[in-house]
């Protein structure tokens, strides 16, 4: 683990935090749950590790670092990652699937 970089809980199976539930070379983002404050690959890891319901983030919390880029451990706020489909820091690409299930860790 990188100094520095948040832990990421759940069934990861590699070091850009992609898990068995999606494990495509887009799948590089960990997303930070507010209840738990603990980063986790997607809502099915969350769902079977965390012990306790999710929650998702209020509007008003856009300017929140809640999503880490698994490539590089660049942390992005909620609203930069509403506008992008790549990391800021590293250009890694992102999976523009996810967005499919905004309304799973985001209040829309």
């Amino acid at each position: 683990m990188n100094r520095g970089r948040p832990a990421v809980r759940g069934a990861v199976v590699d070091a850009e935090t992609r898990c068995i539930h999606y494990a495509t070379p887009l799948d590089v983002i960990a997303i930070k749950f507010p209840c738990c404050d603990e980063f986790y690959p997607c809502h099915l890891c969350h769902h079977e590790a965390a012990g306790h319901p999710a929650e998702q983030w209020p509007t008003e919390s856009n300017h929140e670092q809640a999503i880490l880029c698994g490539a590089c451990g660049h942390l992005l706020t909620i609203a930069a990652y509403a506008h992008t489909n790549a990391c800021p820091a590293c250009a890694a690409s992102f999976n523009p699937r996810c967005k499919l299930h905004w309304d799973l860790y985001f209040d829309t």
